[in-house]
């Protein structure tokens, strides 16, 4: 039967049907691995020959047939289909198993305009056979099939159109390292690539979407995080929406601040006519976070802010809800609801919440975020001014009515805008927070745009990257990884290019990077801890100041070398004032864990020489750059030991990190009591992440009587949040009866750095 069936090579080269070939190539694959079996992978793949059929589709047929083994009790079937992947990929790439030497392969990419020329004007010929010889390819073996596929989906260069693919991981990570220290000088710059790419390609640092796909590329915008402020005018709308389309575009994840916008029915030019209110404005904004695909490597994806008490909130809280018609309804952004203590304290008190348009309460919309002593005295004088078109609502129902509506779209986060300012980097009075961004653990200065090319307004852009905590085995690791770190991403900030003037004008002054991390679900059960009985709050509060410390020691000693950024003024660590000293004090009646760091030597030098970035931490959902280190995503518990993830691939199988060893110590996602335990280890990690958290909180309705979640416990866990200092609140989980051993498939938009991503990193 060999003889007389033939297979078309992916040259277009016939020859004889060769089933020895193809049982060899499943037997290199599954070398090394446990509880595989190369039969049962033939057996599976049940390919139908054909007297011509394509190499390609037999091997496409036998990587379907690996991956749909991966399970529970058979987790190596997850490498033994990666291998088959990155043998498939190879050959697409390549025409052969072997990579080529560096040098070629970056003429080549170059010449045809899939890499950036700088590559070869940066680097001579010996730097790069120099760092061919560094590459270790070998590492492609380390990745699980999920890792394979979103790499081949989403992070290495190639031609959408015609699905063509270009490289293979390793190129992609030295490449980056390359582009990243281009301009270090010619003695130190080749140790620091050498060892960024060790970090990046061990999956010791994880890096977004928009640095993967992007830097070694002509494209040069690789920040995850875009912040837009509008003002209330019709020039600054349509400076914001410009912006939107022109950052979308890029692959950003976009965050906009349209709390300033006038209620319907407000004045416009003294009464000539009436305002049309907010909703006709956020739906020009979805139209324009709609109107790109991020390139092909996402969709893209807005949240939008308003505070509590802007006069039209409940018309504004339905926006996502399925009832309603589209003239009432703007559907496909999320909303961010702005909270401060006095609405915490009239829901206390069984009070009322007063409503008012921004543009009628002179003074109020900015002390909501400058001064919060400031805005409990305007808010009630406004109260008692009959003049002030106002509309009073009991606090309960309001508070209520929020809480339902995140309940039943998921999508509906929370912002503490007096957390995000008190204990913060910025100072408020000059520097204030008015909105986070996509994902919610971005909290940085804007300032409204009036046109376009308004280099006077701030858009504040933000640059990720994590720490993989599964990869770490002693904490005194993280100094040299927040070196590498730190130092790549404030590179990146000058490498890149900004479409608009108002980004250029902010990233240049205030240099804010966010660093997080990945895998803490699998850091905690190789460490024997739980989320939710305080048996983790110890490790997690030392875990957590060892990154925040050595994070802000890496950029003290850039600032040695480089300068401080230029609106170091602007900041409290200016002034002497570190995380430690601003977090909410409730924190230390769940965590009595002492200091471990010199944290009085590190204020010294800082306001000697000041600090290279204005912010280094935030942690970010990861939802798919987890998937590339095989890992558990940002924070977050798993959902079970094998998450089930959709791509435009298909299904994905990843499980966790040890599954076999470690299966008892995971604490899944629906085994937890409550979000008190993972609440309290938020409120820890905030204490001295100096950006905000990506926090979700997470209810099984059948754990209540008549299957319903009582309003009671969501607020409960609302006023938790608060008391802790939580900064922010994201996704709103509830299970919906799906496989336990399934993730709830999350769209792609919210990949890293919002992933996603963008600020899914």
């Amino acid at each position: 039967m060999n003889q007389q069936l033939s297979v078309s090579k992916r040259n277009g080269r016939k020859e004889p049907l060769d089933l020895d070939k193809i049982h060899r190539v499943i037997t290199w694959a599954a070398d090394g691995l446990d509880n595989v079996s190369v039969s049962q992978v033939e057996l599976k793949s049940h390919i139908q020959f054909y007297d011509g059929i394509r190499t390609e589709d037999i091997h496409e047929t036998i990587i379907k047939a690996a991956a749909d083994l991966i399970s529970k009790d058979t987790p190596d079937y997850q490498y033994l289909a990666a291998r088959l992947a990155v043998f498939h990929l190879r050959k697409k790439a390549y025409g052969q198993f072997e990579p080529p030497h560096l040098y070629d392969h970056v003429v080549k990419l170059v010449e045809e305009k899939r890499y950036d020329e700088h590559l070869l004007k940066d680097y001579t010929r010996e730097e790069l056979n120099e760092l061919n010889e560094y590459i270790d390819h070998s590492r492609d073996m380390t990745f699980s099939y999920a890792a394979v596929k979103q790499l081949e989906g989403k992070y290495l260069v190639q031609n959408r159109v015609t699905g063509e693919i270009y490289e293979s991981a390793q190129f992609l990570y030295m490449l980056v390292a390359a582009s990243l220290f281009s301009d270090y000088d010619k003695e130190t710059r080749l140790d620091y690539i050498k060892r960024f790419y060790d970090a990046v390609s061990q999956f010791k640092i994880s890096l977004p979407t928009p640095i993967m796909a992007g830097v070694r590329t002509p494209t040069r915008q690789f920040s995850s995080c875009v912040l837009i402020e509008c003002d209330d005018s019709l020039d600054s709308i349509n400076a914001t929406s410009s912006a939107i389309v022109k950052y979308v575009s890029q692959r950003a994840g976009i965050g906009v601040n349209a709390g300033r916008i006038r209620a319907l029915g407000s004045p416009i030019r003294n009464g000539e006519a009436f305002h049309t209110g907010c909703i006709p404005f956020y739906k020009h904004f979805q139209t324009a976070v709609k109107s790109c695909s991020q390139g092909g490597v996402r969709g893209g994806a807005a949240t939008l802010f308003y505070p509590l008490w802007h006069l039209e909130v409940e018309n504004l809280l339905v926006l996502k809800n399925n009832r309603g018609v589209e003239e009432n309804r703007v559907r496909h952004l999320d909303y961010g609801v702005q909270f401060n203590k006095t609405m915490y304290t009239r829901l206390l008190k069984d009070d009322y919440i007063t409503l008012f348009s921004p543009s009628d309460t002179p003074g109020l919309y900015d002390s909501f975020f400058e001064d919060q002593e400031l805005f409990e005295e305007l808010y009630t004088k406004y109260e008692q001014d009959e003049s002030i078109r106002k509309k009073r609502i009991k606090a309960i129902e309001l508070f209520s009515m929020f809480a339902q509506e995140r309940a039943s779209t998921g999508r509906i986060y929370l912002q503490n805008v007096d957390h995000c300012n008190t204990h913060s980097p910025f100072d408020s009075k000059v520097a204030p927070i008015r909105q986070s961004n996509l994902c919610l653990e971005i909290a940085l200065p804007t300032k409204p745009l009036n046109n376009v090319n308004d280099a006077e307004g701030e858009i504040a852009l933000c640059t990720l990257s994590a720490f993989n905590l599964g990869a770490i085995k002693d904490l005194s690791e993280l100094e040299e990884l927040a070196e590498l770190a730190v130092r790549a991403l404030d590179n990146l900030l000058d490498f890149q290019d900004y479409p608009v003037p108002a980004a250029h004008t902010a990233t240049m002054g205030r240099r804010t990077l966010g660093i997080g991390v990945i895998n803490f679900a699998y850091y905690l059960a190789k460490n024997g801890k739980k989320y939710s009985d305080g048996s983790a709050n110890a490790l997690t509060h030392r875990t957590f100041e060892a990154i925040q410390y050595y994070l802000m020691k890496a950029s003290n000693e850039l600032a040695k070398e480089r300068g401080a950024c230029p609106k170091f003024n602007e900041t409290t660590y200016s002034q002497g004032i570190m995380p430690i000293d601003t977090y909410k004090k409730d924190v230390d009646n769940i965590c009595d864990e002492p200091l471990h760091l010199d944290w009085d030597a590190l204020r010294a030098s800082i306001k000697e020489f000041g600090m290279r970035n204005s912010t280094v931490s935030a942690l970010m959902p990861s939802e798919t750059s987890s998937q590339i280190s095989n890992a558990t995503n940002g924070i977050e518990p798993p959902r079970g030991h094998i998450s089930v993830k959709a791509s435009k691939d298909g299904i994905l199988k990843q499980v966790v990190p040890e599954y076999e060893k470690l299966k008892e110590q995971y604490e899944l996602l629906w085994d937890i009591p409550s979000n008190d335990g993972y609440l309290g280890l938020v409120g820890i990690m905030q204490k001295f992440i100096d950006q905000t958290i990506s926090a979700n909180t997470n209810y099984d309705p059948t754990k209540f009587e008549g299957g319903k979640v009582p309003m009671k416990l969501l607020l409960k866990d609302l006023l938790t949040a608060y008391k802790l200092g939580v900064k922010t609140l994201y996704y709103h989980n509830t299970r919906d009866g799906a496989a336990d051993a399934q993730d709830e498939l999350k769209p792609e938009a919210e990949d890293d750095g919002c992933e996603g991503g963008a600020c899914k990193i």
